[in-house]
């Protein structure tokens, strides 16, 4: 009974090992996202203390400036802090929600498990900035410094890129990468999707 006993147990610690070093690689990516994005931000802002202040990069292309912005994307909430609210609200449910969603429905697919932790960490970075951050007239502002409106883009910052180049490749992994994937590309993913289906 022992000896039959024994390959189940392993197997569920081995599990458990696994779901530990993924939730404490969940964390670390987390943590260095929300480092990097406050240290940049500190560093920006040091730098150009005055709303005025731009530094080019490439001359006419792109550049770091000092832009204390009370909205969220494209400037849309700017001004109506009960939409402001509301928005916080919605950060601080995603917040929690983001790391619950990575370890049961995305338990088994590694990549998007990193896209959220980077979401998670840039989430965290600009719910910071809302929180302790204001500008001159008492308003809760996100410290943006990188300048791209020659692109068409308002101003960001680390934490934006974080998310928005995550979510993207959230998306292309859930739609194209893996066996869990919308529509696996590799026929190995397909062959697997299919086992698991028949399962």
């Amino acid at each position: 009974m022992k000896d039959n006993a024994t390959p189940v147990l392993s197997a569920e610690k081995i599990e458990k090992q696994k779901k530990i070093t993924h939730m404490l690689q969940f964390s670390l990516i987390v943590c260095v996202a929300l480092f990097v994005d406050q240290l940049t931000k500190l560093l920006a802002f040091a730098f150009l203390p005055e709303p005025t202040s731009y530094f080019p990069i490439i001359k006419g292309v792109i550049g770091f400036s000092h832009v204390e912005n009370d909205a969220i994307a494209f400037g849309i909430g700017s001004g109506n802090r009960t939409f402001m609210v509301i928005i916080m609200l919605v950060t601080a449910i995603l917040m929690v929600g983001i790391p619950v969603l990575s370890f049961t429905a995305f338990k088994k697919n590694r990549p998007a498990q990193i896209c959220l932790a980077f979401i998670e960490g840039g989430a965290i970075g600009n719910f910071i900035d809302r929180l302790c951050v204001k500008n001159a007239e008492g308003v809760a502002v996100v410290r943006d410094f990188v300048d791209l409106t020659r692109f068409g883009f308002a101003n960001c910052n680390v934490a934006d890129f974080f998310i928005t180049f995550a979510a993207v490749a959230l998306v292309i992994i859930l739609l194209f990468i893996g066996p869990q994937s919308a529509f696996p590309l590799k026929k190995e993913w397909r062959d697997e999707a299919k086992k698991e289906e028949t399962k």
